[in-house]
């Protein structure tokens, strides 16, 4: 019998990967892991404590936030903010990034960015959501406060990226830019194990993810792309929640798509909070990541927090597919 390899030992096992490193982004990744044990806790009893349903109040993005929304942020800065080694967060939930205090005797090398709850909108009729994360290194003195110019970094830059899968099973899939690995919480001892070593996405599958009742809103190279995945008879798959719609890709295949439409003409999905790393996890794995003008998302300027983005990714012969047919019925060339 294979010995269980827990999350905290494989990521102390794999900082060797890092040389001269100080053990800060080890610990902030088992931050996030403690963090995103407690938030599990809640979303599968969030329908017996009252943590169900909107709070009334609308996220920076200007969308309803859930109860659990606002749990899942709280949680996430919490435990980032008490370990010192992050010197600050930026999270959809919120407008403006937070910088922490310094904690006596630590050097806060990192900055995290995230999604605290992804697809919050599905929490209500039970059906999966995640949180999404991504990790930079500070480009400016750690002796003092972050600034929020500092959070605009390419995703190139990423250190690390990863996202939390609270579904039928909970699971953490990570990476520091040496291939993907994912965990799987066994809550009989409370661990997240080793449970998927080097995750490769297939090169082409039979699914593809988009939001179809916008069909007539999309572009026109995007409205052929869909017609061709129908003459195939590829299947139709979409949860709403990128992490999961991403989760199934990652297994068995396929595209997701989420393309620039009339009320959102520059993409309604966000370039740091989930763009970017979820790109990151996806060319990992051997994926491809553009945007509809076909430009690598992990190099697209950062001008912003919450700057939109359109997106196209998954398996890249797919991927390489649908870039034919942008570069045909486009305008972008002509």
């Amino acid at each position: 019998m294979e010995r269980i390899v827990t999350l905290d030992e494989f990521i102390i096992k794999t900082q060797q990967d890092f040389p001269g490193s100080s053990g800060s982004l080890t610990r902030i990744l088992r931050d996030i892991g403690i963090a995103a044990k407690i938030v599990n806790r809640e979303v599968n009893m969030a329908g017996l404590v009252n943590i169900l349903g909107r709070a009334d109040s609308s996220n920076a993005s200007g969308e309803d936030v859930q109860k659990l929304d606002i749990f899942a942020n709280e949680v996430m800065i919490d435990c980032l903010k008490n370990g010192g080694e992050c010197a600050g967060v930026a999270s959809e939930e919120l407008e403006n990034v937070i910088a922490f205090d310094p904690v006596e005797g630590q050097t806060a090398e990192y900055l995290v960015l995230m999604d605290p709850l992804d697809g919050s909108s599905n929490i209500d009729v039970n059906v999966s959501v995640g949180t999404i994360f991504g990790i930079y290194k500070r480009e400016s003195d750690t002796n003092k406060k972050v600034a929020e110019k500092e959070f605009l970094q390419r995703g190139s830059a990423l250190v690390a990226a990863g996202y939390v899968l609270y579904g039928t099973s909970t699971m953490l899939v990570y990476t520091t830019g040496n291939g993907v690995n994912g965990f799987t919480l066994d809550p009989s001892i409370g661990e997240f194990c080793l449970s998927h070593r080097n995750m490769k996405m297939p090169a082409s599958g039979n699914y593809y993810s988009v939001n179809q009742g916008y069909y007539l809103k999309f572009d026109l190279e995007m409205r052929r792309y869909i017609d061709h995945c129908s003459d195939l008879n590829l299947r139709l798959r979409y949860i709403g929640s990128m992490v999961s719609d991403i989760h199934r890709i990652m297994f068995q295949g396929g595209i997701f798509l989420y393309p620039n439409t009339r009320k959102y003409p520059a993409g309604k999905l966000r370039l740091v909070y989930e763009g970017n790393p979820m790109s990151f996890i996806v060319e990992q794995a051997g994926g491809k990541a553009l945007n509809t003008k076909l430009e690598r998302i992990l190099d697209v300027e950062v001008k912003e927090l919450h700057q939109r983005t359109t997106i196209i990714m998954g398996s890249s012969d797919m991927v390489n597919d649908l870039q034919e047919f942008v570069e045909r019925y486009s305008a972008i060339n002509s």
